[in-house]
């Protein structure tokens, strides 16, 4: 069945009349313009009508501004799992006002968040910029985050639409998901938002969509884009593509794309004029899309003299961004794990701290690609502990190795050019090879931003003093035409020009250098000479790639475990680091294990045996496998926090916050266990084989054991649920329960109640789905009674055959707990006759 059919009366659109002489004062060109971008980050304005241009900007953790310059930087939130960990709708919306504070701060009008793509797959390159696996609470957390900006006059751009939940090949993969799944899982958080939040703008996905009936790019799927998001949804805002995502002039324009970006050229910069007056494109389709480009100016404030959107638009800097934030990541993290109740430490009861691990010297606190920022702070989590526990003993060691690729080379300290200055000599070449700008280069990171047209190539040449003994490896990352010659040995060349696509898939974040290894007996120099290209891709700035590296000899792993151990031995108290780095957790790329990278787990299990009073912190987004989950007393799971990460930390091992979150998403024990294990395209299609039973789902489905379930986390506390109450069922089908829980610990705490539903009679439906929940505080030995309600939208099910929404009759087991398997109570609610819903 086709999903261009509408089940239900579409929503009306809100009045555009006042839009209408905005419309009619344009001529041709001018709205073939303003339905291209004008930039990489913004759109066009036409000053004759009072519209000026509008600014977007990245992204899901942190909103990035509209420049390259490294002075800019941008409140580093946590990673959009970690507050989905909280369950707290609250919580979101106070993430939606910080959203909104930093567009302001940045001049953003549109942020391009959130990403309500869900986690299929755990090796998925972008997991950690997701909140869920299960369409529910990703649609709840959002809806209040996307509600809270646009109040306050900051549109949000819902992403990726839709069923664009892996990286690999993901500019040309198709997604394959029949019609009941695409609707009840992936669409679903769309749903919500649109109808719920009335997002302003959604943003295509560069992947496709097969549903069985068309198979096209997402941005050009009419049934998707028309039929159900805005025929049927009635979506009456902007569906920008992402970026250089748009493939075709007349395809997308009769898809449903209303804005492409970036521009001015591509495919709609170039040829929509052409198409609408050869009769291609019809300049009614047109009308309707600069209509939408100019309501989204109104909501934001972007056209002179008509009254902007947003309630609570001048309560805007009210907030207390670093405190949110700081809360935020405090409550998000997961206790998986505390039998002998670690959790917190008291500063009386310790003097001296082992603070081991990669992590805890170099935490990793963002994932990789266009959800990072430059962060307004940044601390260590050496000096929060200091800071929280006072007059102690910290001793900091790394213990086991984590990185692979080497690190940066320290040009100012050990670099001089071919003319003997410090650093290395940055030449711009033209096609012919002629130098056209000359500069000595002390402090780089890598990047050269900004390349002039005439400039085809960078070459640097410095050479490398090489002092002590050992082994050293020297090298240069690139993309594109190179030549990479360091000792007079050429390592890696290359004919090949490359664009936009080594920015699409986000190799040019993290390229494999080429390096020579050196055996050094006795001082001596290296010499480093790099031609690389200048790339200048179509809709983003030019640049040139060069990462410099260097790995000088060091201790060996067995060396650095040593040294750890014998700290974990001497302190009071072991707090091991452990997790993953920029080099596991990316856009662009997808994860090919989820073993912790290194020799992470051998420090673990050293320290515990050195240390029986050890309490280990994983500083992951994504899953990673635990073998030694089950022997370790005390774990918690700390996500990429984001700025406020090491003091957060702090926070939570002190009792200052109480660790509430609760897991987002399933933690495998085993590799071979997880039901979704790739996302590798068999030529060139995805099969979301699983069907509805995505994430939990299909883990309670196959009988299988994770190592902790979805939901799972337990707090400092302890709760018993004593009753559940189900009130009769709503005239709209929607059911309310009443659930009583006993804090029975010895601390006041926070619990986040779940409740489950499961179909009247096994089936093709899951064993269960989250129906519902809701956080409660009680006292020390104090009752609380929460309610949660239970949409009517839970017990439907999509019935291709009509094609619409059904409820089936029955008795439905509504399974209340405090996870996807731990659930403590049942009550069952019948629900009468089918209906439409």
């Amino acid at each position: 069945m086709s999903l261009d059919t509408a089940t239900q009366p579409p929503t009306a659109e809100r009045p555009a009349t006042d839009l209408q002489p905005l419309l009619a004062a344009l001529s041709l060109e001018e709205k073939t313009r303003l339905v291209v971008g004008a930039g990489l980050w913004s759109t066009t304005a036409v000053p004759h009508i009072g519209l000026r241009a509008m600014h977007v900007s990245d992204g899901p953790a942190g909103v990035r501004g509209v420049s390259d310059s490294a002075d800019e930087t941008s409140a580093s939130f946590p990673a959009p799992s970690a507050l989905a960990a909280t369950w707290d709708v609250d919580l979101a919306d106070e993430l939606g006002h910080v959203f909104a504070a930093e567009a302001r701060r940045h001049g953003v009008d549109v942020v391009l968040a959130p990403q309500v793509n869900l986690q299929r797959t755990p090796v998925g390159g972008r997991h950690f910029e997701c909140y869920s696996e299960d369409p529910l609470l990703t649609g709840d957390i959002a809806v209040h985050v996307v509600r809270s900006a646009q109040d306050r006059g900051v549109g949000m751009c819902v992403k990726h639409f839709v069923a664009n939940d892996s990286e690999t090949q993901r500019t040309s993969y198709l997604s394959r998901v029949d019609e009941q799944t695409l609707r009840e899982v992936y669409l679903a958080p769309f749903e919500r938002l649109v109808h719920d939040a009335q997002a302003w703008s959604v943003m295509s996905a560069y992947s496709g969509i097969d549903d069985g009936t068309t198979a096209a790019t997402a941005a050009e799927h009419r049934p998707l884009l028309t039929g159900v998001l805005k025929d049927e949804w009635g979506f009456d805002g902007v569906v920008m593509s992402d970026w250089v995502a748009t493939k075709s002039v007349a395809g997308a324009a009769e898809g449903g794309l209303d804005l492409q970006m970036p521009g001015p050229d591509g495919p709609w910069g170039d040829g929509l004029l052409d198409a609408v007056r050869a009769g291609d494109v019809s300049e009614s389709l047109l009308d309707a899309k600069v209509l939408r480009l100019l309501r989204l100016a109104q909501r934001v404030g972007a056209l002179e003299g008509v009254a902007p959107s947003g309630a609570d638009r001048e309560r805007v800097a009210d907030v207390d961004v670093r405190g949110v934030l700081r809360e935020l990541v405090s409550r998000s993290m997961v206790v998986l794990r505390d039998d002998e109740h670690a959790l917190p430490v008291s500063p009386d009861d310790v003097t001296r701290i082992a603070l081991l691990g990669p992590n805890a010297v170099h935490p990793f606190v963002q994932g990789g690609g266009s959800a990072f920022v430059r962060p307004d702070h940044l601390s260590t989590p050496e000096a929060a502990i200091r800071e929280a526990f006072g007059e102690v003993q910290v001793d900091v060691h790394p213990g086991a190795v984590s990185r692979l690729l080497p690190p940066s080379l320290d040009l100012a300290g050990r670099c001089t050019t071919p003319e003997g200055h410090v650093g290395a000599l940055g030449e711009l070449l033209d096609a012919d090879g002629a130098v056209l700008a000359a500069a000595d280069v002390t402090d780089w990171n890598g990047w050269l931003r900004e390349v002039p047209g005439p400039a085809t190539a960078l070459r640097l040449r410095t050479t490398v003093r090489l002092e002590e003994p050992g082994r050293h490896e020297v090298g240069v990352g690139t993309v594109g035409r190179h030549r990479i010659t360091v000792g007079g040995q050429v390592l890696s060349t290359s004919d090949h020009v490359v664009g936009a696509e080594v920015i699409l898939d986000s190799s040019v974040n993290q390229p494999p250098p080429a390096t020579l290894v050196i055996d050094v007996t006795e001082p001596t120099t290296v010499e480093v000479d790099a031609l690389v290209q200048a790339v200048h891709p179509v809709g983003y700035a030019s640049f040139a790639r060069a990462e410099l590296v260097h790995r000088v000899p060091g201790t060996s792993p067995d060396e650095l475990l040593a040294v750890a151990v014998e700290a974990a031995a001497a302190a009071d108290l072991a707090i091991v680091v452990v997790g993953t780095n920029e080099e596991i957790e990316s856009e662009g790329y997808d994860r090919t294990s989820l073993a912790l990278p290194g020799t992470q787990d051998q420090l673990v299990k050293a320290a515990l045996a050195a240390n029986p009073r050890t309490i280990v912190v994983v500083n992951a987004g994504a899953p990673v496998l635990l073998p030694w989950l089950d022997e370790v007393p005390c774990v918690l799971w700390a996500w990429l926090g984001g700025q406020e990460w090491p003091e957060a930390l702090a926070d939570v091992l002190t009792g200052l916050t109480e660790p509430t979150g609760r897991l987002p998403w399933t933690l495998p024990a085993h590799e071979s266990d997880v039901p979704v294990p790739d996302a590798v395209p068999v030529d060139g299609v995805i099969e979301y084989h699983e069907g509805v039973h995505v994430g939990y789902r299909s883990w309670l489905k196959l009988g299988r054991t994770p190592a902790a379930p979805f939901g799972h986390g337990l707090g400092w506390t302890t709760w018993e649920y004593e009753s559940v109450v189900a009130q009769p069922v709503d005239a709209d089908g929607s059911v309310v329960l009443d659930v009583t829980v006993r804090n029975t610990g010895a601390r006041d705490g926070r619990e986040v109640v779940q409740v489950y539903v499961e179909p009247p009679t096994p089936g093709d439906r899951p064993v269960r789905w989250l129906g519902g929940f809701s956080v409660v505080h009680a006292a020390a030995g104090e009752h609380a009674v929460v309610q949660v309600r239970v949409d009517a939208k839970a017990f439907r099910t999509w019935d291709s055959a009509q094609p619409g929404w059904v409820t089936p009759a029955g008795t439905y087991p509504i399974r209340v707990g405090r996870s996807s398997s731990d659930l403590r109570l049942t009550v069952d609610v019948a629900l009468p006759t089918p209906t439409p819903a």
